[in-house]
């Protein structure tokens, strides 16, 4: 099977749009990436889009509507949180199959106000409410204080999460937010399900992300391989049963299965991985997704935040970008917005907040339901 490589990549730059429409900004997006390697939407053989708030609108051929109809095949992707990485997962594999030799992932979406989760329709009892709580804040301040019990994890250990990633989006262009907020800030500010306070979730925001993928033959017939990024491994997975109690979501066990998959497929293991871009919804999450990806052991995310570890300029900087605590969560574009993210550092393109040296990075995503999104990305030697 050939390689895939990243050719084109870009996203706009994440905030609120009410006045704009989805297909709108997916095409903004899908336009950048193509102006980053100089390629038309003739020249794509294939469309893969990602978003889950219209999900029944055929959101990839209202994108083309926008930029050009050329009778291409459109696959329209939902899967929650994972839902644009899933987009990008299609555009890869049909590279890898040899079906196409150059295609278009486009992620995007606008997002409303509020909590997300909880609520659920159908008979009977709810369960919301009275087996506890389905809301995101809930769901993940209940995973954090789980890891407090085992590990003893602080409130100030998970408020530093957030600190760091507002500092890391000040030298981001493209996030959200661009502010600092010091750890007596993060910690005082209004609480929502502890141990996250309102600067410890992220925000809902629009936005949109794309990226152009092409074979290897392709992508050097197109001269396109000096910026090119080498997808090494692309991997989705969903929870295995287990025999407990599912009252309870499991915010673990898909990621450390994801993981344990893309690194053998890649042909590294943790300590090769210079940056990684999280899903970080929460501050209690990133410092979960430390030890699920491997990053440092159980019990050691504490220790690894305290100590800087996951700082720029640290042992292996996380969410330079922001993250979603800072940059936003547009659902469906998140995916490929951190790839995008990721891509950058390895071509030495993100200025300030650049990663120095960085070879190797992953991407990661996770969507309760469930289901776990990993790339593992490659600078082109």
């Amino acid at each position: 099977m050939t390689d895939a490589y990243v050719v084109g990549i870009d996203m706009i730059k994440f905030g609120r749009f009410p006045e704009r429409s989805v297909p709108d900004l997916g095409a903004e997006a899908a336009l950048l990436a193509l102006d980053d390697c100089g390629l038309k939407i003739q020249d794509m053989q294939a469309l893969y889009c990602g978003n889950l708030g219209q999900a029944n609108a055929m959101v990839g051929q209202r994108v083309l509507q926008e930029i050009g109809q050329t009778g291409i095949p459109v696959v329209n992707c939902a899967n929650a949180c994972a839902t644009g990485a899933t987009a990008f997962r299609e555009a890869w594999m049909s590279i890898k199959a040899g079906v196409y030799d150059v295609v278009l992932a486009v992620g995007v979406e606008q997002m409303g106000r509020g909590l997300l989760g909880g609520g659920g329709g159908g008979k009977g009892i709810p369960k919301e409410g009275l087996l506890g709580s389905g809301t995101m804040p809930a769901v993940f301040a209940e995973a954090g204080q789980e890891h407090a019990r085992k590990y003893g994890t602080t409130f100030e250990q998970f408020a530093k999460v957030s600190v760091k990633n507002h500092h890391h989006s000040t030298l981001n262009p493209k996030a959200m937010y661009q502010i600092e907020t010091p750890l007596e800030t993060v910690m005082n500010a209004e609480m929502i399900a502890y141990p996250n306070t309102k600067l410890m979730c992220s925000v809902n925001v629009d936005g949109s992300a794309a990226a152009v993928l092409c074979s290897e033959k392709k992508a050097r017939e197109l001269g396109l391989m000096g910026r090119a990024v080498k997808v090494a491994a692309s991997v989705l997975t969903s929870d295995p049963w287990q025999e407990r109690d599912l009252v309870m979501p499991d915010v673990n066990t898909c990621t450390r299965k994801a993981a344990a998959t893309a690194y053998e497929m890649a042909g590294i293991g943790p300590e090769d991985v210079n940056l990684v871009e999280l899903h970080d919804c929460f501050a209690t999450a990133e410092i979960l997704h430390y030890e699920n990806l491997g990053l440092c052991k159980d019990g050691e995310a504490g220790r690894m935040i305290d100590e800087g570890e996951s700082a720029l300029g640290g042992r292996v900087p996380v969410n330079v970008s922001g993250g979603l605590l800072s940059k936003g969560h547009p659902l469906g574009a998140t995916g490929i917005a951190n790839i995008y993210e990721v891509s950058t550092h390895l071509r030495g393109e993100a200025g300030k907040r650049q990663v120095e040296g960085a070879t190797v990075g992953l991407t990661h995503v996770i969507g309760l339901g469930s289901a776990c999104a990993l790339h593992v990305l490659e600078k082109v030697s």
